[in-house]
């Protein structure tokens, strides 16, 4: 009897550990760095990116199947791109009459007593001045 050989993989968990803990320190120093918000992000969501690409090819195992998992993926990621755009014209942009009460007329209410206590606070720092 013959017994087929399998490829074991080792995978030094310690190491991705670290990398992983690197990754975070460097989103937290992005963070912390004074750049313009936009490259900040870019710089933040990289990392995320880079973290989640560690984690599903070693803890996950990924690194080591085969190429069947990309047969699985292509549906997954056309249906991911494909319902935001689907839904775009009706979510995105939006198009109805925003008839909120908030919006409408408690917005005509709040300046209105803002300009009343206003005016009051005026009337009582005069009546302190004499």
């Amino acid at each position: 009897m013959s017994h087929d050989e399998h490829q074991t993989h080792h995978v030094n968990y310690l190491a991705v550990f670290f990398v992983l803990c690197g990754c975070t320190g460097l989103s937290v120093l992005f963070d912390v760095l004074s750049m313009p918000k936009g490259v900040t992000m870019v710089l933040v969501l990289a990392v995320a990116c880079a973290k989640a690409m560690s984690v599903m090819m070693y803890f996950m195992h990924l690194k080591f199947e085969g190429n069947w998992k990309y047969v699985l993926l292509a549906p997954t990621t056309i249906l991911a791109i494909g319902l935001p755009i689907a839904l775009f014209p009706d979510i995105g942009r939006s198009y109805y009459i925003n008839a909120a009460p908030q919006v409408t007329s408690w917005a005509d209410e709040v300046a209105e007593y803002e300009r009343e206590h206003a005016a009051a606070a005026e009337g009582e720092g005069e009546g302190e001045a004499h």
